[in-house]
């Protein structure tokens, strides 16, 4: 499957907004957005032009695909289910991105970012509900229970996201019980909850046109 593989440091710098791409690191002082928080590119530190309506529709969608590691074709699939799907479609969209499982094992601190925790699904370092699951955009649901396997515990990848976990938080609607390697999902969260600086509604009106 086709992947950004480029600086994503380069991508917090083109939507002027630190989207935590490469996890304990955008945390510290060798962020590279905390240095150079301007575009980047030979004329990055020239004054922005205004952006049409289309633009910042635009540039709100390719923060949230970026936030969450998608590319177009993935991230359209799930604004058509919201959108179909009863109730408001800007949150139904934001929902589906939350339960990805490579979201969740990063919301629950085993990896330190969502790429992270994507590459480590794939290796089958997890279970749900007690059965391997190596597909990243799995949809969880409530109740269920994400556990590291037996023998990833020792991974020092997740032993150090593990240990840095507490910087971040744990969202309330998650449970972790760190010492036995185990979160839950104990519900789905509100809208107020997600605090990401996101407008979802512009993204609603880019793909409504």
């Amino acid at each position: 499957m086709a992947r950004y593989k480029e600086s994503v440091c380069r991508l917090c710098r083109r939507e002027g907004l630190k989207l935590f791409l490469k996890g304990d690191r955008c945390y510290g002082e060798k962020c590279a957005f905390e240095r150079r928080g301007y575009a980047p590119g030979e004329h990055g530190q020239l004054r922005r032009k205004q952006q049409s309506d289309y633009g910042v529709q635009l540039r709100e969608k390719q923060k949230l695909k970026r936030m969450y590691g998608l590319l177009e074709k993935q991230f359209k699939g799930y604004f058509e289910k919201a959108d179909r799907k009863k109730g408001i479609t800007g949150t139904n969209l934001l929902l589906y991105l939350e339960r990805r499982l490579d979201n969740m094992v990063y919301r629950l601190g085993f990896a330190n970012s969502r790429n992270e925790a994507r590459q480590l699904v794939r290796h089958n370092h997890f279970t749900v509900n007690g059965k391997k699951v190596n597909i990243p955009s799995y949809l969880v649901d409530i109740g269920d229970a994400i556990e590291i396997t037996e023998a990833s515990r020792t991974n020092n990848k997740i032993i150090e996201a593990m240990e840095t976990v507490a910087r971040r938080g744990v969202p309330q609607w998650l449970e972790l019980e760190q010492e036995n390697f185990k979160g839950k999902v104990k519900m789905f969260p509100t809208r107020e909850e997600l605090t990401m600086p996101i407008q979802e509604q512009l993204v609603v009106e880019l793909y409504s046109k």
